[in-house]
């Protein structure tokens, strides 16, 4: 069934903060109903997420703190992309800021959402290979911890309580079926 978009009658800023910005947008849809729904808004760039594969079939995590939840949390390298740079730019960028390693191969696996029905947020999903060392200075306060992870424990991983993050999981797993379909996995 094909659909048709409601009308944004209006946007509204409701609060912005140094991270976060609050909208009210004012829909119309094609019944004739409108309402109101708030949003958050993510980069206008969007964000991206690197898998980064070592010639042993490892994956490099990384452990750093998450004050959302108040705990170190196990995940991949990732960040806001700036403007002008482009989504596989900006994963090796954040790759060699977190874990100090660069790709000579980097490709696009897709896009993630997080909550779509009240952000604008989208996460490109890198996959970073051939890896080399090339340190950047990163803006993190304490020194993050890298952990290298064999991609076939994944379901281990899966079970572990300090990584939880959506994006992270949904990533490998786009790993492994792109691995898988080039007769690797």
């Amino acid at each position: 069934m094909s659909r048709v978009k409601p009308s944004i009658l209006a946007v509204t800023p409701l609060a912005r903060t140094r991270i976060f910005e609050v909208e009210e947008v004012h829909l119309r849809f094609s019944n004739g109903v409108e309402t109101r729904y708030e949003r958050l808004v993510g980069s206008p760039h969007g964000a991206v997420l690197t898998v980064a594969l070592n010639a042993a079939g490892e994956v490099l995590l990384i452990r750093e703190y998450a004050v959302g939840l108040h705990r170190y949390e196990l995940g991949l390298p990732k960040g806001r992309i700036e403007g002008g740079e482009s989504p596989l730019a900006a994963g090796v960028r954040e790759l060699r800021e977190e874990t100090g390693f660069g790709a000579h191969r980097a490709e696009l696996l897709g896009e993630l959402t997080l909550a779509p029905g009240y952000s604008t947020q989208r996460t490109f999903v890198v996959l970073a290979r051939d890896l080399h060392h090339a340190p950047l200075p990163g803006d993190e306060p304490e020194p993050i911890e890298v952990v290298p992870w064999p991609l076939e424990r994944l379901g281990e991983l899966i079970g572990l309580p300090e990584c939880s993050e959506a994006r992270t999981l949904a990533a490998l797993f786009m790993t492994r079926e792109r691995l898988a379909s080039e007769g690797r996995g």
